[in-house]
This record gives structure tokens, C-alpha cells and sequence, in this order.
């Protein structure tokens, strides 16, 4: 055999892939590469379908490539949204068209459905959490709370914003202070079906969205300093959030679903390293877009093709494991750092009231900077 046949015969060393996290990234790039040929274990320490703390709006860039993959959540009841809304703490509204549209559709059914395709696929669903990972020259060895051991030739983190898998593999962001906390819950009520509205209060933002089954999803973060002041969600409420006249009458006239709200404290937007300990970060876990920019499940489904896409290069091609390392967090940044960088500056600006007031005034007078800032904070659609 000669060299490079050799070296290209070498390199074909990718049979079994482990994916940590089942959300919107993990299983896309499960059902992805599992319909390439590969191997596929995905742990999930949770069982489907639960809630999760989400906006549930996904724009209509990641449509084209879940066609591709057997996907199209309108046959799971997905809600086409082609409008949104955003007012000031004041309750003063400005409208647009979006320039692609999207669709809302709960987490609770979406990844249930997700990953019935993936099982369908023939991806191994494993219900346990791990705990850490080693890796010894190709191989990687995934330790889980249940004492169970599993070998893998490449593996995948798409489990999150935060998990404790962080701290084992002391990622730098884990250590810093995070201020934040997201509140989500279903409702029943009217808005209107085709828009999603973002709505202003002191210290965050507050989403809305029609859901399958004429449900509503709320999803509102704030800063911890402003909850703090409160003693309870439902004072929070009612003496933070309804200060905005919309919310109010909202929050009036809607009928919650939940037995009570789900939270998550300590969301990081903090940079993190797209490859750690050799393990490709994907989805949240990755990089966390502002909520506020509405593009955070659309952007773990777009991470999650470009990884797939780089597995399967480097499988059938003659790159190292450094330069699919290399080539991966080079598409993972042109992909999304312009975004992020975007969504940063629009939290920050969005924090302070006047500005706040000044920048709609200026979108009033000169309506296509909103369309700007959408298409800024989102990507072109993608086919496979």
C-alpha cells in the first residue's frame, strides 16, 4: 500500500460517535450522521417529551435542511409565524414583516418527535448522564453517573447552556459570574397566531408566541438583580413585568397551563471554546445567542449541520483530527460571531431605557433598521 493510501486509510477511523445532550442540536446531528453511515449513541439524562425553558420560535433557515433529513415540524402542528412585535416598558408598538418567517412549536413535542426520527434512524438513545469524558490516543471513554463505561472514536457536547460537565472539563466560562434568569410557561388565551412579540419591562424582555394546539408560550428573562427585589414570580409579575400595559392586559386575560412556571438561573452569554478536551461543542453549548435576537434553536440547527458536514469530510477525506478541530471552530465562527457580537449589543442597549426609547424612535422613523437587525441576527437558508 502506498503512503497516502495509507494515510487516507488511516484516517477513516470514525465508526461510533457519542452525542452528550438530546435537545435540537444533539438530535439533528444524531439523525444527521446516523443517515451517513456512523454509529451514533446519544445521551439524554432525561426522558421525552418534557418541557423546556425556550422561546419556541424557530426561523424558516433551518427548514430546507430538516426537509432534507426526513423533518418538517407542520406535520407535527407547528404554527407559521410571519410577523413580529416589539414594544417599549410603555407599551408603544412597532411591527414588521419577517423577512423569512419561522414557526413556533413547544420543545415538549418537538424533541419528542426529534427523537422518534433518530430512533427511527437507528441512533441509540441512552437515558443517563455523563459525568465525564477521557480521551486515550483515538479513543474516548464516557463515564456515566450509573457507573456504566462507553468507548466512542469522536464525541459531540450538545447538552446545554451549563451542566456539570462543564465544571469536569473546567471550561472558563462555568467559573464567571452569570446574572440571569429565564422564566417559561404555557397559556391559553388570544393573541394573534402569526406573530411573535417581544415586549419590554425593567431589567429584561418578555416573549410571545402561539404554540400547537392553540397554546401560548411566554418565555421572559431578567437580570437577578431585578428579581431580587421580589419576594415571588407572581409579585414579579405583577409589579415588574406588567408595568408594560401589553404584558398587563396579556397576563389579565390569560389562563396559565403549568402548575407553576419553569425557571433556569445562571444563563451564561459569556464567549466559550468550540472545541474542548477535543470534544465539538454544538448548539448552546457552544456559543448562547441573547434571547431577545430570537434565533437560538435556528442557530443549533444550523451548528449541528456544519458539524455533521465536517465528520463526515474528515471521514471520507484526508484532513487530521487537528484540522477537522481547526476547520470546524473556522465555520462555527464565521457562521456566528458576527451574530453573537449583534445580539450582545442589542442586550446591552435594550438595558437602558433611554436608549431604549431613542432607538424607537429611530426605527419609527426609518422602519427598515428593524428588518436590518433581524437579518443581521439571522442566517440565509440552508440545504444540505
Amino acid at each position: 500500500m502506498r503512503r497516502n493510501e495509507y494515510l487516507q486509510y488511516a484516517l477513516k477511523r470514525i465508526e461510533r460517535i457519542g452525542i452528550i445532550g438530546g435537545g435540537l442540536a444533539g438530535l439533528t446531528a444524531a439523525l444527521h450522521l446516523s443517515k451517513a453511515g456512523f454509529e451514533v449513541l446519544l445521551f439524554e439524562k432525561e426522558r421525552y417529551p418534557k418541557h423546556k425553558v425556550c422561546g419556541e420560535y424557530i426561523s424558516n433557515e433551518i427548514l430546507p435542511y430538516w426537509i432534507t433529513l426526513g423533518i418538517n415540524p407542520f406535520e407535527w402542528g407547528a404554527v407559521p409565524i410571519t410577523n413580529f412585535e416589539f414594544t417599549t416598558v410603555q407599551g408603544e408598538p412597532i411591527e414588521a414583516k419577517l423577512p423569512l418567517g419561522g414557526f413556533s412549536i413547544s420543545r415538549y413535542l418537538l424533541d419528542y418527535n426529534l427523537m422518534a426520527a433518530a430512533k427511527k434512524a437507528d441512533v441509540r438513545i441512552v437515558q443517563e448522564q455523563v459525568q465525564s469524558v477521557e480521551k486515550n490516543n483515538e479513543i474516548f471513554s464516557l463515564q456515566t453517573l450509573l457507573g456504566n463505561e462507553y468507548e466512542v472514536n469522536l464525541v459531540i457536547g450538545s447538552y446545554g447552556k451549563r451542566s456539570n460537565l462543564d465544571k469536569a472539563l473546567h471550561r472558563k466560562f462555568i467559573t464567571l459570574k452569570t446574572p440571569w434568569l429565564a422564566v417559561k410557561g404555557h397559556y391559553s388565551g388570544s393573541v394573534n397566531s402569526n406573530t411573535v412579540s417581544l415586549h419590554n419591562f425593567d431589567g429584561g424582555y418578555c416573549g410571545i408566541s402561539s404554540v400547537e394546539k392553540n397554546r401560548i408560550n411566554v418565555c421572559y428573562i431578567t437580570h437577578l438583580d431585578a428579581f431580587k427585589e421580589r419576594s415571588s414570580l407572581i409579585n414579579f409579575q405583577e409589579n415588574v413585568l406588567e408595568r408594560n400595559p401589553r404584558l398587563k392586559t396579556f397576563f389579565k386575560e390569560a389562563t396559565p397551563l403549568f402548575e407553576k412556571p419553569l425557571t433556569i438561573s445562571q444563563i451564561s452569554f459569556d464567549q466559550k471554546k468550540v472545541i474542548e478536551n477535543h470534544i465539538f461543542m454544538c448548539g448552546d453549548s457552544a456559543g448562547l445567542i441573547h434571547p431577545l435576537c430570537g434565533n437560538g434553536m435556528a442557530m443549533a440547527v444550523r451548528g449541528a449541520q456544519l458539524l455533521s458536514e465536517h465528520i463526515i469530510k474528515f471521514d471520507t477525506g484526508n484532513w487530521s483530527r487537528s484540522q477537522l478541530e481547526r476547520n470546524y471552530e473556522k465555520s462555527w465562527k464565521k457562521e456566528f460571531n458576527s451574530r453573537l457580537r449583534i445580539g450582545s449589543a442589542l442586550q446591552t442597549l435594550f438595558q437602558n431605557r433611554l436608549a431604549t426609547r431613542y432607538c424607537f424612535k429611530l426605527i419609527q422613523n426609518f422602519p427598515f433598521l428593524l428588518k436590518y437587525i433581524i437579518k443581521a441576527t439571522h442566517g440565509k437558508p440552508v440545504k444540505n
